[in-house]
């Protein structure tokens, strides 16, 4: 299985971004799918994830309100709108695959596979 995301970029404060991240599979819906994020000198974060048919969602306390995830079972993609972006959402975003469970995990080992990462720099 193999990730690709893209649409990270250079952003203002205040302003938005969507992400994307495909996938190299047969049955896209047998996955649950999560975003992650890096920032520089931190470690790794939950920050949104949804179930394998887009019935549920789940964030994290930094992300609920302003991000939306949301997955195009067709495309094998899934999304990350992200809006009102802030100074310290600057970060390497990385999307993940989990294929044992049905639900939306915020745990970062209940992934199976990982992308490869995509930079956001939001500058104020």
């Amino acid at each position: 299985v193999q990730l690709q995301a893209s649409g990270g970029g250079l952003v203002q404060a205040g302003g938005s971004l969507r992400l994307s991240c495909t996938a190299s599979v047969t049955t896209f819906s047998n996955y649950a799918m999560g975003w992650f994020r890096q920032a520089p000198g931190k470690e790794r974060e939950f920050g949104a994830a949804i179930s394998r048919r887009g019935a549920s969602t789940y964030y994290s306390d930094s992300m609920k309100g302003r991000f939306t995830i949301s997955r195009d079972n067709a495309k094998n993609t899934v999304y990350l709108q992200m809006d009102s972006l802030k100074p310290e959402d600057t970060a390497v975003y990385f999307c993940a695959a989990d294929y044992r469970r049905s639900s939306a995990s915020s745990e970062g080992s209940d992934y199976d596979y990982w992308g490869q990462g995509t930079l956001v720099t939001v500058s104020s």
